[in-house]
This record gives structure tokens, sequence and C-alpha cells, in this order.
């Protein structure tokens, strides 16, 4: 694994094109010689695009896997390259909302696209801002030590234990720091509610609505894409929802998926589709996924 770093590290001099294009060869060959991860974007695709063809959704998949194995080598210069050159190749729109930010606590709805790393970066470099998030513990000593030292090199990112519940998260915000927070992935019924994802019941995550209910925090929706031609990356900050949770926590979460819906329409290989989304399923209802399928 020190070599897999260390060839990033070397890679990251590359001029973007180029390490773009050697990011989507790499994902071409993966989309052949990994199966199971195929396969379960592949059952995705088709519960969420059923209007398309398969040959459509296959080119979805296809571009979902280029577009990650892209992110994960361009990750080396969010990791190492100076701050000029991230300044250059991470462009943010409309700008960072800074009314919205000193005006109370603020949750950064970082939807889970395969470029969620750039979004805290993109306020750190044009800010005083630091950010507090959820982190899990990389199973590799090596690829965890030169995650958080990516996360922190411009400064220091409080880290929260998901374990630890909802109090430490809640205390960080009313220090000020906005709460970066990736609310779409199936971590089974605890705490969860069954709303519609594409028309399919997804167990998602109340705790945008409930925490936003408790802080009275803002919640701003932050998406990064790909600038065409390789030419760097498009952070969005989307408005901060107003009447956002109201009184219908449910309701809310719905609210979450519809918004996360059409970011998806936009660019929809680059959404993290190799994530068994649809895992937990409301009582009664038959799994989707081949048993043999990664976890």
């Amino acid at each position: 694994m020190k070599a897999l770093i260390g060839l990033m590290w070397l890679l990251h001099w590359l001029p973007l094109p180029i390490l773009g294009r050697m990011g989507e060869a790499l994902g071409a060959l993966l989309y052949i010689i990994m199966k199971p991860r195929r396969e379960i974007t592949l059952t995705n695709l088709h519960l969420c695009f059923p209007e398309k063809t398969e040959a459509e959704r296959e080119q979805i998949a296809r571009g979902h896997f280029k577009a990650y194995a892209r992110s994960a080598l361009e990750r080396g210069i969010l990791w190492w390259a100076s701050e000029a050159r991230l300044r250059r190749l991470i462009k943010v729109e409309p700008g960072i909302p800074f009314d919205a930010l000193n005006s109370g606590p603020v949750i950064l709805l970082c939807p889970h696209f395969v470029c969620l790393e750039i979004p805290g970066i993109a306020l750190v470099l044009n800010s005083d801002y630091s950010v507090c998030t959820i982190y899990a513990r990389q199973q590799n000593e090596v690829v965890d030590q030169a995650l958080l030292r990516g996360r922190s090199r411009f400064r220091p990112v409080t880290l929260l234990s998901r374990e630890k519940g909802v109090k430490p998260i809640i205390r960080a915000m009313r220090e000020g720091l906005p709460f970066i927070m990736l609310p779409d992935m199936d971590f089974g019924p605890r705490d969860s509610e069954f709303v519609p994802f594409f028309g399919v019941p997804a167990a998602t995550l109340t705790a945008p609505a409930r925490i936003a209910a408790t802080t009275h925090a803002k919640v701003i929706p932050v998406i990064t894409t790909f600038l065409p031609g390789y030419r760097g990356w498009k952070t969005t900050f989307y408005p901060d929802w107003q009447d956002y949770p109201g009184d219908d926590i449910v309701a809310a979460t719905r609210r979450m998926n519809a918004f996360i819906e059409e970011r998806v329409k936009e660019s929809p290989a680059e959404y993290f589709w190799a994530h068994k989304r649809f895992k937990t399923r409301p009582p009664g209802m038959p799994g989707v996924y081949n048993k043999d399928s990664e976890d």
C-alpha cells in the first residue's frame, strides 16, 4: 500500500488532462474485472432508471467506473498539489455563501458524488472556516494517515465518530464549525426511514432533518462535479433550504432525496452507484442484490 501511495504522489505532478485520462483508462479496466461491483452498479441503475434501455444503463455504468477511478487518481492532487494549483483547478459557483455561514449553525449536505472530497477543500481555500465531519477509520493504516493528512493539510478538521451519536456533532456546530454531512448511504434501519429514491424505497438517514431541527441550522447542499475538458472541478454551493425541515421529518427526508435525484440526473455517471443503496429492504420485500456480490 505504501507503494500505491508513492505512485499517487508521483502521478500528482502530471498535468490533469493526462492524469484524468489515465484514471478513465483504469476505470474501463476495472469495469471488466470487478464483476461484483459492476453487478451492484447495474442493479442500482436498473432500479432507478427503468425507462432507459439496457445499453443506456451500461453506458452510465461504464462512465461511473471511469469517473470513480479518475477521482481516485486525482485525489493525489488534493493531497499534495500546491494551494495555487488547487485554486486554479477548483471553481466555486456561484461563490461561498458567507451570509448563511455567518448566521449560525450550518449543515453542508454533500451527497455521494465521486468528487466528494473537494467541497471541504473548496471551502477552506476560499474562507477562514474549518469544518467538522464524520470519519470512519480506514482498515489500512497507510491509507488512513494519507487521507487524514490530505483532509487537514490547510486547516485542522474536527473528525467525529458516528458511534458517539449526534451530541458531539451538535456541540461542534454550535462552536461555529460547518458540519459536512454525507446523507445518502444505506446504514441500515436504525435512525432511518424508507423514503423513495428514484421511486424505490430506500433506508435514508433522518439525521440531516433532525439535526437541523435541533440546532436551527441552515442546510446548504454542496456538490462537486468534473469540469469539461479535464480542466478541474466545479463546486456548487446551492441556496440554503427554506422552511426546512418543518414539522414532518419524513417529508423533509423525502425532500432531500428528491433534491439528490435532480442532481444525479444532471451528472448520472458521477454518482456513487457501486454502493448497495437498497440493501436494507422494507419488511416483506425481497432483496435486490446477488448474494455473492460485495457489501
